[in-house]
């Protein structure tokens, strides 16, 4: 593997980006922001990325102690943020944030799977959080799968089935970033592009409450 370039500045922000800012590196750490992922979980979820640049990409993470590799039984090797890593989720909140104010340009590619959704739903969801909610969700976009669990005023999305959810929510991506970049209404959201499954009138309105924190946090520019 070539050694890879850097600043050599004494700045801060030059450090960081010796370590994040080279291609693809900041949208691996989206995804593993999600929950731990084999390689051909990230290859399928980053569109376009070649193995070997993937390989030296998470190398270097490695490396920089942001993701480290664990055994994840029957020879399969998954990996996953370590601490220092996992401080980077307000950054790519802020990104996506950011990101969201441009239209997108030419060819539209739509990512392999939506582990991007946990990543980002689950730091604005962290934020909306209110001591008072205490909810397991199951999370559907497309009909893919993520856990949104929130308790004692802190919360997180995982890309993986729900087991025992006090209710479901059901919705597409196209609308689920619609109603987060603002060019749809709330209300229409909820009321005609997504469901609910639910037995708890109780856990239902905390969830659309803190959807309501969600919508906020992500629209702020």
């Amino acid at each position: 593997m070539a050694k890879p370039r850097t600043y050599k500045l004494l700045c801060p922000i030059a450090r960081a980006l010796d370590r994040i800012g080279d291609r693809w590196t900041l949208l691996i750490l989206r995804d593993l922001h999600a929950g731990p992922a084999r390689f051909s979980d990230l290859q399928r979820g980053l569109t376009g990325i070649a193995a070997n640049l993937l390989t030296e990409r998470l190398a270097k993470l490695v490396g920089d102690g942001l993701a480290s590799k664990a055994d994840a039984g029957h020879g399969a090797t998954v990996y996953e943020l370590t601490d220092h890593g996992k401080r980077t989720a307000d950054i790519i909140l802020e990104l996506a944030m950011f990101g969201a104010q441009f239209e997108p340009e030419g060819e539209v590619v739509p990512p392999g799977n939506l582990r991007t959704v946990a990543t980002t739903m689950g730091v604005a969801a962290n934020r909306a959080a209110l001591p008072a909610m205490s909810f397991d969700a199951a999370f559907v976009v497309d009909d893919e799968q993520m856990h949104l669990k929130v308790k004692g005023g802190s919360a997180e999305m995982t890309y993986e089935a729900c087991r025992n959810p006090d209710l479901i929510f059901s919705t597409s991506y196209a609308a689920l970033l619609d109603v987060t970049e603002g060019k749809l209404d709330p209300m229409s959201f909820i009321s005609h592009h997504s469901t609910i499954q639910t037995s708890s009138p109780t856990k239902q309105a905390e969830f659309f409450e803190l959807m309501s924190g969600i919508v906020a946090v992500l629209g702020r520019t």
